[in-house]
């Protein structure tokens, strides 16, 4: 198999499938309240946040590059009151106004970005004055232990699954960006200490 064909008909399948469960969807319920108006969403992929938009959501800007993982995510779209319009598919170049947003959103997408701080940058123009980013995000564990195994692993995560960083700093990159973290949680998931590596999330709202 290509890596080509992994990356654009295997891929997305998988992802769909690993960033789902009860505990991915708390992570996610919680991650998307307070989110309002018309969304942008950087790295929409199969729509597992569609069911999670709260009430005062107007209309979602999705930005996804893979065509599988939006065709993906018809039935989520389909049983949604939400308006979603596929945007874009690079996170880095929106083609989007400036202000033109009420709130963004970013889930589990920054790990294989290949410029976050670009892709943070161009949503901190899109969204206007007083809105907030919301993000749910895998990154660099706190343990040095921990953080070795990361290194290590890392030029195979980044091969096997499309680039992903199991190494980025998710609240240095906000704040680099120009976003100021508002509020922040973070933690492993639950789970096996060996899968600690993969398994460090934060979630940030930012203004």
């Amino acid at each position: 198999m290509s890596l080509r064909v992994w990356d654009e008909r295997v891929l997305p399948r998988l992802t769909d499938r690993s960033l789902r469960g009860p505990e991915l969807d708390e992570l996610r319920r919680a991650v998307c309240a307070g989110l309002t108006g018309r969304v942008l969403e950087i790295g929409f992929g199969s729509g597992l946040n569609v069911p999670w938009y709260p009430g005062g959501v107007t209309s979602v800007a999705a930005i996804e590059p893979s065509d599988l993982a939006w065709e993906l995510s018809q039935r989520r779209r389909s049983a949604s009151d939400v308006t979603v319009v596929r945007a874009g598919l690079d996170g880095q170049r929106l083609d989007l106004p400036d202000d033109s947003h009420d709130s963004a959103l970013v889930t589990f997408s920054l790990c294989t970005v290949a410029d976050p701080l670009l892709a943070l940058r161009e949503a901190r123009r899109v969204v206007r004055d007083g809105g907030r980013l919301h993000a749910l995000e895998h990154g660099v564990a706190p343990e040095e232990s921990v953080r070795r195994w990361q290194r290590r692993m890392e030029p195979v995560q980044r091969t096997v699954f499309a680039g992903c960083h199991l190494t980025r700093d998710v609240p240095d990159l906000l704040t680099s960006a120009g976003w100021r973290v508002e509020d922040r949680e973070q933690d492993y998931l639950p789970g096996p200490a060996l899968a600690r590596p993969w398994t460090y999330v934060y979630r940030l709202v930012a203004g």
